[in-house]
């Protein structure tokens, strides 16, 4: 299966997340923070990233912008996971590069459907 990149600063997402990936047979590496993200996709590159938006010091948005200038990550798949549901939050997101939306709290059945797909896409 898939190497995901799980990117949180909260313990109980990043919990949440680790075990249904996992559970489906995922190997599933976790971050606290962007810049934790960063150092970890820069030494073992994933095959998809669970990014969230707000956290202290470097947000996601800041995280995909660095990701998408470089064309070593550029093509990763990043999945923002965020509790800014508005639709204009979506919009940001993808504007941004991100390749889908996913608004907390969230159901595991639907952030295992939408990783699926993100997987299947980049496949």
């Amino acid at each position: 299966m898939a190497n995901i990149l799980v990117v949180d600063d909260s313990s109980l997402y990043l919990e949440l997340a680790r075990q249904a990936l996992a559970e489906h047979g995922h190997h599933v590496t976790l971050a606290n923070n962007g810049q934790e993200a960063l150092q970890t996709i820069a030494q073992q590159k994933p095959d998809l990233i669970l990014l969230d938006i707000v956290m202290p010091e470097m947000n996601g948005y800041d995280v995909l912008r660095s990701l998408k200038k470089s064309p070593d990550t550029a093509s990763i798949p990043v999945i923002l996971c965020s509790t800014k549901g508005e639709d204009f939050d979506k919009y940001w997101g993808l504007k941004q590069g991100a390749t889908a939306y996913l608004t907390k709290p969230y159901e595991v059945n639907d952030l295992l459907v939408l990783v699926q797909e993100q997987i299947s896409a980049a496949g």
